[in-house]
């Protein structure tokens, strides 16, 4: 059974910046695909960023496009995801996840993921 855990949230005013973390247990975290999904109250959890296993390639969604930049460790089984010119609608819980295959068919939906964290809370205020 694979654990994650999120870290990093808080409160922020616009225009600031944060840095999310993700740990994850376990040996084979190389191999990993991970994902930042995030939900904000009220609404459908949506995807946010990915990287592949190797960290060589990254997707993301249009709205952190140029603001957000996803990154890993294999060393340290971290995922991160820096979070810079923050926005107010960026407030929302957000969460780490595990996905098997790198492939845009997969990426976008939250139901491929595995294993998720139990998020942490962003807030931006204007």
């Amino acid at each position: 059974q694979v654990q994650l855990v999120e870290s990093g949230g808080g409160l922020v005013q616009a225009g600031g910046s944060l840095r999310l973390s993700c740990a994850a247990s376990g040996r084979t975290f190389s191999t990993y695909v991970m994902g930042w999904f995030r939900q904000a109250s009220g609404k459908e959890r949506e995807f946010v960023a990915v990287i592949n296993w190797s960290g060589t390639s990254t997707y993301y969604a249009d709205s952190v496009k140029g603001r957000f930049t996803i990154s890993r460790d294999n060393a340290k089984n971290t995922v991160y995801l820096q979070m810079n010119s923050l926005k107010p609608e960026d407030t929302a819980v957000y969460y780490c996840a595990i996905d098997r295959i790198f492939s845009s068919a997969r990426y976008l939906r939250a139901e491929t993921y595995d294993y998720w964290g139990q998020g942490t809370q962003v807030t931006v205020s204007s």
